[in-house]
C-alpha cells in the first residue's frame, strides 16, 4: 500500500516523510520493555522502581483540603489565562522567605506556567530565530533545545564531567558559538546528576551572560529539596535579574507532578516575553490549583519533610551501592544519585556479563535483579538512581533498601 497524501505533509521538524517510520526506541520506553519482560520471565517477582523520578506520596492533606475548598468557588471556574494575582504574591513572598530574593514584583515579576516543561517549551519562541545558538548542559532535560531546534536554531551542549563536579565549562564555547548565542539553560540541583551550585558558579555565569549578551534560564524544579542549608537562587547572585530569570515548579517540592503548576520569576522584560507567548499558546492553569498551591508556598515546612525523607533514604542507598563497590555519593539535594557504571558484572551463576555503555547495564539490572534505574550515555556511562522509590515510613524504606542490598550481594561488579 502506499504512503498516504498526509504522509508527505509532516513537518521536517518531526521527521518530515518519514515521520513515524523510525526504528529507533525512545530510552524510556525500553526500560518499560525491559520491566515487562523482566516480570514475564519472574512471575510474582517485584521490580524496584528507582527510575521515575516521581514523588511516591501525594500532597499533603491540607493542600488537598485548599483545593476542595477552592474548587467549591464559583469564581475559580473561568479561564486563568496568565494568571492570579494571589499566586503571584505567594510565589514573591516564597522567593524572599525561602530563597532570600527580596523585592520580587509579583505583577511584574512572576507569571505562572503549567509546569516547568511547558515553561520551557514557550521560552524558546521568545528568543530563538533560525540561525540562533542555544547553550544547554548535557545530560540533561532537552525540552528547550528541542524547541529551539524546531524554530531553527541549534543547540550547543556543555557536557556534565564529575572532575568539573558536573558544572559546565563555560570557557569551552568556541568563539563562533558563541557569537550566535542567544541562551543559556543551566538546572541545579541537577537532573540527572543531583549535583548543586555554587554561589561563586553563579557569579560566572552572570558575568559570562553580561560579556556575551546572553539570556539565562535557571530551571531551580528541585531548588528547595536541599539536605543542608538553606535553597540557593540564581536570582540571588547580585546582576542575576539583569540577565535572566529562574524556573520554579510546585511538582518536586509539593508532591504535585499531576498538578502542573510552577512559575516563572526573574528579569521583568523576559517575563513579559514569556507572559505574551503563553498568552497565544495556552488558557492557565485551574485557578483553584493555583489558591491551593499558594497555600503551599507559605508552608516551606512540607519541602523541608520531603527533602528529610529523602536525605534519609539517600543515605540508605550511598551506603549500599558503595558496600558493593559503586562510587556512590550523597547529593546535596534533589532526590537523584548519579553513580558511574560498572565495567561489568558476573551474577550468581558465574555468568560474566561486559558493559560498554550505562544503557547495558540499566538493562541487565532490571533483567537479572529486578531494579529499575535510568542509564545516561551523554558524557560518560552512568546511571541515575531515584529516592522515590515506592516505602511507607522509614521501616519499609529501609526494607527496599535491605532488598536492593540483597540482591546486589548477588553479583561481583569490576570497574
Amino acid at each position: 500500500m502506499s504512503d498516504p497524501y498526509i504522509q508527505n505533509l509532516f513537518a521536517d521538524r518531526i521527521g518530515g516523510k518519514g515521520y513515524g517510520k523510525g526504528t529507533e526506541i525512545y530510552k524510556f520506553e525500553k526500560i518499560k520493555r525491559a520491566k515487562r519482560a523482566a516480570l514475564a520471565a519472574n512471575p510474582g517477582g517485584q521490580i524496584i522502581d528507582m527510575g521515575v523520578g516521581e514523588p511516591d506520596e501525594p500532597p499533603f492533606p491540607d493542600v488537598v483540603d485548599e483545593l476542595y475548598r477552592a474548587s467549591k468557588d464559583p469564581g475559580n471556574r473561568g479561564y486563568a489565562d496568565n494568571g492570579a494575582a494571589p499566586y503571584q504574591q505567594a510565589a514573591a513572598r516564597w522567593m524572599k522567605n525561602v530563597c532570600g530574593v527580596d523585592g520580587v514584583d509579583p505583577n511584574t515579576q512572576v507569571v505562572h506556567s503549567i509546569g516547568s516543561k511547558a515553561a520551557l517549551s514557550i521560552l524558546p519562541a521568545a528568543f530563538i530565530n533560525p540561525g540562533d545558538v542555544a547553550l544547554m548542559t548535557t545530560p540533561g532535560y532537552p525540552v528547550f533545545g528541542t524547541h529551539a531546534k524546531w524554530l531553527g536554531g541549534s543547540v550547543h551542549n556543555l557536557p556534565l564531567l564529575e572532575q568539573n563536579a558536573f558544572l559546565p565549562d563555560l570557557n569551552s564555547i568556541p568563539a563562533d558559538v558563541l557569537a550566535r548565542a542567544k541562551t543559556l539553560v543551566i538546572n541545579y540541583p541537577n537532573n540527572p546528576t543531583g549535583a548543586s551550585a555554587t554561589p561563586e558558579f553563579f557569579a560566572d555565569v552572570v558575568q559570562f551572560a553580561q560579556r556575551h549578551n546572553l539570556v539565562v534560564i535557571h530551571d531551580a524544579a528541585y531548588a528547595a529539596l536541599v539536605f543542608e542549608g538553606k535553597p540557593l537562587s540564581f536570582l540571588a547572585t547580585p546582576g542575576a535579574m539583569d540577565v535572566g530569570i529562574e524556573l520554579h515548579s510546585m511538582s518536586k517540592g509539593f508532591n504535585m507532578t499531576g498538578w502542573r503548576l510552577g512559575f516563572v520569576v526573574g528579569n521583568p522584560l523576559i517575563v513579559k516575553a514569556y507572559a505574551d507567548v503563553k498568552d497565544n499558546t495556552d488558557s492557565g492553569q485551574y485557578l483553584g490549583i493555583q489558591e491551593a498551591c499558594a497555600y503551599c508556598l507559605d508552608h516551606p515546612e512540607q519541602t523541608q519533610q520531603i527533602a528529610a525523607k529523602y536525605s534519609r533514604r539517600m543515605d540508605l542507598l550511598v551506603g549500599v551501592l558503595q558496600k558493593h563497590g559503586l562510587a556512590a555519593k550523597k547529593p546535596k539535594g534533589s532526590f537523584f544519585l548519579y553513580v558511574k557504571a560498572p565495567r561489568a558484572a558476573t551474577n550468581k551463576t558465574g555468568q560474566r556479563v561486559a558493559f560498554e555503555k550505562a544503557e547495558q547495564f540499566s538493562g541487565w539490572m532490571i533483567t537479572e535483579n529486578l531494579i529499575s534505574t535510568v542509564p545516561w550515555d551523554d558524557a560518560g556511562a552512568y546511571v541515575r538512581f531515584s529516592v522515590t522509590f515506592q516505602a511507607k515510613g522509614e521501616a519499609e524504606e529501609r526494607k527496599v533498601v535491605e532488598e536492593i542490598d540483597r540482591r546486589l550481594g548477588q553479583n561481583a561488579f569490576e570497574f
